[in-house]
């Protein structure tokens, strides 16, 4: 069976479809898998889905490690092309910042048609050549031109939407999936109507790495210490994502020193924002090889289960496979959802959570103005182990940890009965 993985665009993007390919290829070892990314995510994509010596990989096409004669991952790039929106702007914004809205809306969005359309004809042509049984799109821009065309040419795709709001590529695919995935609990009869879905629909949760998973009391410590912080003294672990979040970096810069005196910190600055952030370095005062301020900063960490698994307290944004993976470490987290996204998934995800009692959430906008909200929240759960475990129960309970493991089988089951109906003709 030959199955073609689309994902890209962001992190939230990948790690989810690489933790199904992994799933997959236990199932059916045999099976053939291709995955197309974007060009700024097609490095990210080579090394998730180099799965131990047993892998074999391709770069770009030319053939590395073997095993057995088997192929089993081939990483390739597809052009694609973001449509950029604002939400809640109004009019007024966009002449308050023209030349944000110039250089990001017109001439972006002039690129991403262009890019839109280079992938379409692009997987027009790759399609043709090479069939695949079944195609997995896994949300975002990249997998747009890619739907499109798999329509056209008739073979069936499955889509995957991790967010409480679909996103617009989502939106116009889900249409003719043959199944659609959801990520979080749905009213089905409503998404049919709003999204004109034809196809099965099903809860399936958000795919995440075996790696995430609950730590023990002892593992926890091992862990702190392994990342030099003193493992009797409790941790807060910050990320914005592997680009980082510039509301959330800033507004620790402000109350770093005040958290310095309750806790451990560690600040996963993120590469687009680590150079804002150097003159942090000096709160991370070493000794040799060892740590005396309980406080590290990294522009991007690759073993980010082992960090927030170390952690007692996560502030994080609200991205849905962000929030999966939380749920799968049974972490006490403090949200900090961006309105500004389209669609505003990450408010509606944050709101979700908050309601059933298993996050504390802050508002970007309302943290811009009131960095020391982070503090008291960081303090109050700190101080209240009790509360830290509550938190911690009530968001593992919303993991789906077989998520991975259920979409792999819907993808075998496509993609077979795509093969039967070709048999029979």
């Amino acid at each position: 069976m030959k199955v073609l993985v689309v994902g890209g665009g962001s992190g939230g993007h990948i790690t989810p479809a690489v933790a199904t390919v992994r799933e997959l290829l236990k199932i059916n070892p045999r099976t053939k898998v291709e995955f197309w990314t974007d060009r700024k995510y097609y490095g990210n994509v080579v090394k998730l889905t180099t799965l131990g010596e047993a892998a074999e990989e391709f770069h770009g096409g030319a053939k590395g490690k073997k095993s057995g004669g088997i192929q089993r991952v081939k990483v390739r790039k597809i052009l694609a092309g973001k449509f950029r929106r604002y939400a809640g702007w109004e009019l007024s914004d966009y002449f308050r910042h023209f030349s944000v809205t110039f250089r990001e809306l017109i001439l972006g969005n002039i690129l991403g048609f262009l890019g839109f359309l280079g992938g379409f004809f692009q997987s027009f042509f790759r399609l043709i050549k090479d069939r695949p049984d079944v195609i997995f799109l896994k949300g975002g821009f990249v997998g747009l031109p890619v739907g499109m065309v798999a329509r056209i040419l008739n073979i069936p795709y499955v889509v995957h939407e991790s967010d409480t709001v679909a996103g617009l590529a989502n939106r116009v695919l889900m249409k003719h999936a043959r199944v659609v995935a959801m990520g979080s609990s749905f009213e089905e009869e409503e998404l049919r109507k709003k999204y004109k879905v034809r196809g099965r629909m099903e809860w399936v949760g958000t795919p995440v790495g075996e790696e995430f998973k609950k730590v023990s009391l002892s593992q926890k410590k091992s862990l702190k210490k392994a990342f030099s912080f003193d493992p009797e003294r409790p941790l807060v672990v910050i990320t914005g994502g592997s680009q980082g979040a510039k509301h959330i970096n800033e507004a620790v810069s402000e109350i770093l020193p005040e958290m310095l005196k309750l806790t451990s910190v560690g600040l996963v600055a993120g590469r687009k924002h680590f150079e804002d952030l150097v003159e942090l370095k000096k709160y991370e005062d070493w000794e040799g090889a060892k740590l005396k301020s309980n406080f590290r900063m990294w522009e991007f960490n690759s073993t980010m289960n082992e960090l927030m698994g170390a952690a007692d307290v996560v502030v994080s944004r609200a991205g849905a496979t962000t929030i999966a993976e939380l749920a799968a470490l049974e972490k006490a987290v403090i949200l900090i959802p961006f309105e500004r996204l389209p669609g505003g998934h990450q408010v509606k995800n944050a709101d979700k959570l908050e309601k059933e009692g298993a996050a504390r959430v802050i508002y970007d906008e309302r943290l811009m103005k009131q960095s020391g909200l982070l503090l008291e929240e960081v303090r109050t759960l700190v101080r209240s182990p009790k509360k830290r475990e509550e938190l911690a129960k009530k968001l593992g309970a919303t993991a789906k940890r077989e998520a991975a493991k259920r979409l792999a089988e819907i993808l075998v089951e496509v993609g077979k009965n795509r093969t039967e109906t070709e048999l029979r003709k």
